[in-house]
């Protein structure tokens, strides 16, 4: 099975970590944007966000998804949170692959990234009440981009990439969205 799979969901989901892990069970390449992002920017997505502003940011992170998205191939693609704030990027992901919503509550959330100091969203503030009006904002466009929703909740990162990989290999059998 060649997986091509795109992960969404809330800064501080889990994306990354399990992206990673499932692109290497998986044996194909994983890509995170955010840093293929601070390659193009040449700097960190933090860095650049004060600098040039949030508007700025989100086209060249638009231009990035469009060109790894052309990329041939099976992948792990790993999303910024931000991501499917634009209709043309949630077109993209779901063009590109099967999309998995890992979606977890901001709480869960602020309990594994309360002490990370990268997350220029989280800065500043009352990170629980960003955290709430961000999932206000975007869980239904993470609804709507994605094929699956997979409950991040307690489980561990092995357990989630069993049930990732189970949910895309029930999908392919079906001849799902990644098997066109």
């Amino acid at each position: 099975m060649q997986i091509r799979c795109a992960l969404v969901g809330m800064p501080g989901s889990g994306k990354s970590t399990v992206g990673r892990q499932l692109a290497h069970r998986a044996g194909v390449p994983f890509i995170d944007l955010d840093h293929r992002l601070e390659q193009t920017l040449g700097t960190t997505i933090r860095s650049f966000f004060e600098a040039e502003g949030e508007a700025r940011f989100r086209d060249i992170e638009s231009q990035v998804l469009a060109d790894v998205a052309r990329q041939p191939g099976g992948m792990v693609l790993s999303t910024g949170g931000g991501a499917v704030l634009r209709p043309e990027n949630r077109e993209v992901l779901r063009q590109f692959g099967n999309v998995l919503y890992l979606r977890a509550s901001p709480e869960e959330i602020f309990k594994r990234v309360k002490h990370d100091k990268t997350r220029p969203l989280l800065q500043g503030g009352n990170p629980m009440d960003k955290l709430r009006d961000l999932y206000a904002q975007r869980d239904h466009l993470y609804r709507e981009t994605a094929h699956y929703v997979i409950e991040t909740g307690r489980p561990s990162v092995h357990t989630l990439v069993n049930m990732v990989m189970m949910q895309l290999e029930m999908a392919e059998s079906a001849g799902g969205a990644g098997s066109h």
